[in-house]
């Protein structure tokens, strides 16, 4: 069987990112928080042209979001910081972040990046998961049949 990173003669895996927090809801501050993430979401859209998906997700019973985005590059996650960064601290009274999980190869600026919004969001601790196999299409686009 042959490796699963080989894309198209290069590690094209080793680019691609994806991000998951996960957070506590404050008691009393869903509708406002939904309301925060909700405008984030929408800035993101009209600012990160290079994101390939960011959502949102609260739990059934809303205690708990999860934001999930995927960057085709490390470059990408890293000026989402940049950019989506400053709208991050008035978030911080609505949740308790609990955890940053990212699933590839960060800098250690990021890392240290991640560490901070952990910290100002919450006590939450970042979690680094490298790559091992599998295989990444969002760079081919969309095919409409197999």
């Amino acid at each position: 069987m042959r490796s699963a990173r080989a894309f198209n003669g290069r590690d094209d895996m080793d680019d691609f990112v994806a991000y998951l927090d996960t957070s506590e809801v404050r008691s009393g501050k869903l509708e406002e928080l939904k309301t925060a993430m909700a405008e984030l979401a929408a800035f993101v859209e009209q600012n990160e042209p290079r994101i390939i998906s960011y959502n949102v997700f609260f739990s059934e019973d809303g205690s708990t979001m999860s934001v999930l985005h995927f960057h085709p590059d490390l470059a990408s996650l890293e000026f989402h910081m940049k950019v989506a960064g400053p709208k991050f601290p008035p978030v911080a009274p609505l949740i308790q972040m609990r955890s940053i999980e990212i699933f590839g190869r960060p800098s250690e600026d990021l890392l240290e990046q991640l560490r901070e919004k952990a910290q100002l969001l919450g006590t939450g601790s970042v979690i680094v998961r490298d790559v091992h196999a599998g295989f990444t299409r969002f760079a081919r686009g969309l095919q409409s049949s197999p």
